[in-house]
């Protein structure tokens, strides 16, 4: 039986998680969690697995757990909390579901206690991909990718030789506006931008769709975890979400990983990897009853996001933190309602282009300059709100 962690435990990925370890009690079981402030969603995951240590956003929240669950679940929070649950010494795996930069803490703790990690969160390489893989490298700990992009690249990558690999394709839905023009999304809501047509996922990852920043962090995480670089990674539209991603080798084979759209699928390769197991509960994909799929080249011009991300990327060092903080800073005021939808593209190129980039950045630097990027975003929304 494997035991694991869960960091973001009431998220998507994280309750998704819980389907895979439901369907296979005798495979899994869960040792420590977090979780934000969603104790309702919670309560239930602690009293089925019965994990010996939780933590939670703030004392505040741990006060308020602390009476609903067993005297003998320990209760921490904060990100030592976070961190003791990702090294929790009875956890052979860690599954990092968290949103945001403050995943890249506890990710290196795992990697320094030796854990197996699967790996949700796009922060983590984005910011400081340099520093994650050179660790994993050295501790010999085993990363799997958990987003559908670089599952299906991982898994197409299986028995064949990584240095005959001439390009990676990742495919993107084109999110809720793909359809529109840049001066359709001038007056675009909040609630257009969350009804994603094929997938269910949070209110942020949901925006990042439609800006395609999300795919930009996901060509990052791809050069990162898969040692290519940025010249020999390629983005495709591809509305139906059936094409997960592709390898090409240098005799022009390409590779792919096909499916319905599903997190399940990704999420349980890398907690049963290398073994297969059921999932009775999703569909069959049956290509006749699609009849066709569709492909075509990204405007960057109109999802100007990608563009940026490809840059920071390729500058390297600070770059890619910045891109991510000010991303992360906009989409929230976004969500509030206090800036445009374009308007979150205009604050990521401000903070790109204002930046003093740090070449070989530590991990404080990285702090740092995360925490800069945020408070300057904060500044130049309220001078103009």
């Amino acid at each position: 039986m494997k035991r694991l962690s869960i960091l973001g435990a009431t998220g998507s990925i994280g309750t998704q998680t819980f389907d895979v370890i439901g369907t296979h009690p005798e495979e899994f079981s869960v040792v420590a969690l977090s979780f934000g402030e969603n104790i309702e969603r919670a309560l239930p995951y602690i009293r089925q697995y019965r994990p010996k240590l939780v933590s939670v956003k703030n004392d505040h929240i741990k006060e308020r757990l602390r009476s609903l669950v067993p005297s003998s679940v320990e209760i921490l929070s904060g990100i030592e909390g976070l961190v003791e649950v990702a090294t929790h010494p009875d956890a052979d795996m860690l599954i990092n579901a968290v949103l945001g930069s403050i995943g890249l803490e506890p990710t290196l703790a795992a990697i320094e206690a030796g854990k197996t990690i699967g790996l949700a969160n796009k922060e983590t390489l984005v910011t400081a991909g340099h520093l994650v893989m050179e660790r994993v490298k050295e501790k010999g700990v085993t990363l799997l990718p958990i987003d559908s992009e670089h599952s299906a690249i991982f898994q197409s990558m299986q028995g064949q030789d990584n240095k005959a690999i001439s390009r990676l394709i990742l495919t993107a839905s084109g999110g809720s506006f793909r359809e529109r023009s840049r001066d359709e999304l001038k007056h675009v809501t909040v609630e257009d931008a969350l009804k994603h047509p094929n997938w269910s996922m949070g209110a942020k990852i949901t925006v990042d769709s439609a800006t395609l920043m999300n795919k930009g962090l996901e060509v990052i995480e791809a050069h990162w975890l898969f040692n290519i670089p940025y010249e020999k990674i390629d983005t495709i539209i591809h509305k139906e979400s059936i094409v997960h991603s592709l390898v090409e080798y240098h005799d022009k084979s390409v590779i792919a990983e096909l499916g319905l759209p599903s997190m399940h699928v990704p999420i349980q390769y890398a907690l049963s990897y290398p073994k297969r197991l059921e999932l009775p509960q999703e569909k069959r994909l049956n290509l006749w009853e699609l009849g066709a799929l569709h492909f075509e080249k990204v405007d960057t011009k109109r999802f100007k996001c990608l563009d940026f991300a490809y840059q920071a990327g390729k500058l390297g060092g600070t770059a890619p933190a910045v891109l991510n903080a000010a991303n992360e800073q906009a989409v929230e005021h976004f969500l509030n309602k206090r800036i445009s939808f374009l308007q979150i593209e205009d604050l990521v190129e401000r903070a790109l282009n204002e930046h003093q980039m740090v070449s070989n950045p530590s991990l404080e630097d990285i702090r740092e300059i995360d925490i800069r990027t945020r408070q300057q975003v904060n500044d130049w929304v309220k001078s103009h709100v």
